[in-house]
């Protein structure tokens, strides 16, 4: 530590630090606009310049080390002249429009022009004009010419999002930020450019020239997109969301939210969105009904059922993005009724899961201690789509020494360097974890269960075991697609063993918003219920769904939708028409997250509540005050709460902490080989749920494009085909013909096609075998 002292105050500090974090320690504020606490320092728009004792001239505050005796003047007048100079070499060229900017109002480089702008400006001469740039559908660069070139969109791109998305062009007054070759800017993380820009040449396309932001009401929320539990700032103008930014919670999402969580809000008044009840007549039209006309329909439709095939033939089906408050009364509702089918896990096809299982899956840690470890492996997950900011985690970790390594089918960039990696087709991820177990024993000398004993390590299985082995806080990570996966409580039972020889720890990547919070609500079957799965399989007389969108949420999504078709009664609580329309008999219009009070729970446990940012749109009703109403309507007991807190409340008796728990009841062994050609299924990250679907400008972009068949050059070749080619591509479930498209990151007799795409929802379960022809 150092003592220096700045305008008169003394303060502490760790050696090495800069003036800036000792003005922040005492709660001074040193003007600039290219330093971010969480970028590195670039020190090239000299805002911050202060005065330093012995020094000849003033110091930019940013880049300079203290040292012990230090003084510092942050306001004397040779700081403040300096300052005030370096204000008006940034306002030369910088264009005098203000009131047409869509950053006025919150933007930096006006609110410190107030304090260090002159009244006029000495320069004559003529300002220079930057062409509009295209960076695709989310950020907007048609107003370059207010860019200050601070360069932090450029080192977020590079340290936060891990590719280098855009540079800078030319020298001097001439010098442009631009994407690479006019191609847009693609990135997970890409909004966050628009939050670190100081000024009006970064903004958000979807929300520009809608409203200025003296006009929105700012409410806090959390977002249900992914188990991160992101912390949100709702924007609301006239009961309307207009905007999404994030808010800082250091140990959860720092100050960065995914796109996802960003531009989401799009789907919300979709011309799909459901205003008002509808009830399908027996001539199969749709008509509007008053609420109390439509809970009287369920009420009938219901107790028909019960009376005339019993409670079992009841399924309630909640979803990963529903609160925990909805998942509570849902599972509440159901048992209330007779029947123990319940279940929000619509991907999740192993049915000896849950009973290998002896507490709630979560992180097995915090967020913040998974940014600890210096070794891990992930096993089965597409990381930076499914889980955006925890990859973000991982990528910091990984610059600090953190080696990480994979399990996977599919090779995709994480954007950081990967230690390990083995690429197998999905069945055979549990013998993958089998090997780096088996390489493990080998290289310590111990004795290995008899079920390994014929496992021969790959050498890429000894150089992960080899770089597991060298940590001192390692972590094992299973993700969404090894969760889903048929092979899921074997894939449980090998990883958590490995992470137990490795005195490591050992955590879920957990699907979805609130899918903690759905276990802990106790919305999954209980004795002699059915999962999600087994009543999507074969029909019950009679079901009840909540926020879910069966044909592109569930595992088989032709299956569902045919399921639910063939039932007697079906009740949609949804926020869109077509989620329902084509298999329900009643829908009853519910609130997205931004309309009701609730709480998710995130992968690390983290209980967080919310309010409404908004007033319910057209006669939509919160989910939970839906269930909770129908509860009286059947004159069931224990539908009393006025709150959704009191239901929270209700959940959480004891904590939530308590539940938690990882421990794997499955026994180790190994997968059959592979008969064919596998499917590799993933969610991309824009088709995660009901409302991430109908964001046009999520679906505008990159990751959204088409889904093709997708193949390892080696399996193109035995197959006769090229990339390019149409193809027909058959599954026991149906068939669907897509483009083929080569992919050397796959493993060979894989074929990735992504689900929840109407295009591929023919295709049925995300695995399985799938035969391939020419078209």
């Amino acid at each position: 530590m150092v003592e220096i002292t700045i305008d008169g105050n003394k303060v502490e500090i760790p050696e090495g630090s800069m003036v800036m974090h000792a003005a922040h320690k005492l709660g001074l504020y040193v003007p600039h606009f290219c330093y971010h606490k969480k970028l590195s320092i670039a020190a090239n728009c000299r805002m911050c310049l202060v005065e330093v004792e012995k020094a000849p001239k003033p110091m930019p505050a940013c880049a300079t080390p203290v040292s012990n005796g230090m003084v510092v003047h942050t306001a004397s007048a040779k700081a403040v002249a300096a300052q005030k100079s370096v204000m008006e070499f940034l306002l030369i060229n910088h264009p005098l429009d203000c009131p047409v900017c869509d950053q006025g109002g919150e933007c930096q480089l006006q609110d410190l022009a107030v304090g260090y702008g002159a009244s006029a400006s000495r320069y004559q001469e003529e300002k220079r004009v930057v062409a509009h740039k295209e960076m695709g559908p989310l950020v907007s660069a048609e107003e370059m010419q207010r860019c200050i070139h601070c360069t932090r969109c450029i080192r977020f791109g590079q340290e936060i999002g891990g590719i280098m998305e855009l540079g800078m062009l030319n020298r001097g007054e001439h010098a442009e930020i631009t994407s690479f070759v006019g191609r847009a800017v693609e990135s997970e993380l890409s909004g966050n450019m628009i939050d670190v820009c100081p000024v009006g040449a970064l903004t958000s396309k979807p929300f520009r020239f809608t409203a200025r932001t003296w006009e929105l009401a700012r409410r806090r929320s959390v977002s249900p997109h992914d188990s991160l539990g992101a912390n949100l700032v709702v924007q609301v103008k006239s009961d309307r969301v207009m905007r999404v930014v994030p808010f800082e919670n250091e140990d959860v999402n720092e100050c960065w939210i995914s796109d996802r969580d960003r531009y989401a809000y799009a789907g919300l008044y979709t011309e799909d969105r459901l205003k008002h009840p509808m009830v399908k007549g027996e001539d199969g039209q749709w008509r509007e009904a008053s609420w109390s006309d439509a809970l009287q329909a369920v009420v009938r439709g219901v107790n028909h059922v019960r009376e005339h095939y019993g409670a079992d033939q009841i399924g309630a089906l909640g979803s990963q993005t529903a609160t925990t408050e909805e998942l509570a009364l849902l599972a509440r509702l159901a048992r209330a009724l007779g029947s123990e089918n319940v279940d929000f896990r619509l991907r999740n096809i192993d049915p000896d899961l849950d009973h290998a299982l002896t507490g709630v899956p979560w992180l097995g840690m915090s967020i913040a201690e998974m940014a600890q470890l210096d070794r891990v492996l992930v096993v089965g997950s597409f990381l930076r789509k499914d889980h955006p900011l925890m990859a973000q985690r991982l990528r910091q970790a990984a610059k600090h020494g953190t080696q990480i390594s994979f399990i996977d089918s599919a090779g995709d960039d994480p954007l950081f360097p990967v230690s390990g990696r083995i690429t197998v087709v999905p069945s055979q991820i549990p013998n993958a974890v089998a090997e780096v177990l088996v390489a493990l024993a080998q290289a310590r000398g111990e004795p290995l269960p008899a079920v390994l004993d014929k496992v021969q390590p790959t050498d890429a299985a000894r150089s992960i075991a080899a770089s597991l082995a060298s940590g001192e806080r390692v972590g094992v990570l299973v993700g969404n697609m090894a969760v889903a996966s048929d092979k899921a409580t074997l894939i449980a039972a090998n990883a958590s063993s490995l992470a137990h020889a490795l005195e490591g720890k050992f955590g879920f990547l957990i699907p979805g918003g609130n899918t903690v919070g759905g276990y802990l609500a106790g919305a999954t079957p209980g004795h002699g219920g059915l999962s999600a799965t087994q009543m999507l399989s074969k029909p019950l007389k009679a079901y009840l769904v909540v926020h879910a969108e069966p044909a592109c949420d569930a595992d088989n999504g032709a299956l569902a939708v045919d399921v639910l078709k063939a039932a007697d009664f079906t009740v949609a609580l949804t926020s869109y028409r077509s989620a329902a329309q084509e298999w329900a008999d009643i829908m009853l219009p519910i609130s997205p997250y931004t309309e009701t009070s609730g709480s998710f729970v995130n992968a690390e446990g983290r209980v967080q509540s919310f309010k409404g940012a908004t007033a319910p749109y057209g006669d939509t009703r919160p989910g939970w005050k839906v269930l909770r109403v129908l509860g009286n309507l059947f004159q069931l007991p224990g539908f009393d709460d006025e709150t959704s807190e009191s239901v929270r409340d209700t959940v959480m008796v004891g904590g939530a902490d308590s539940r938690l728990g990882n421990e794997v009841r499955g026994e180790m062994g190994l997968a059959a080989a592979p008969g064919g050609l596998e499917r590799v299924a993933d969610v991309p990250i824009y088709r995660s749920d009901a409302l991430v679907r109908r964001s046009e400008p999520l679906q505008a972009t990159l990751a959204s494009q088409p889904p093709t068949a997708r193949m390892h050059s080696a399996t193109l070749t035995s197959l006769g085909l090229q990339s390019g080619d149409s193809v027909r591509i058959r599954s026991a479930q149906g068939q669907i013909t897509l483009l083929a498209q080569h992919d050397d990151t796959l493993a060979q007799g894989a074929v990735r096609v992504a689900t929840a795409f109407t295009e591929t929802i023919a295709l049925g379960s995300a695995f399985g075998q799938l035969s391939v022809e020419r078209a």
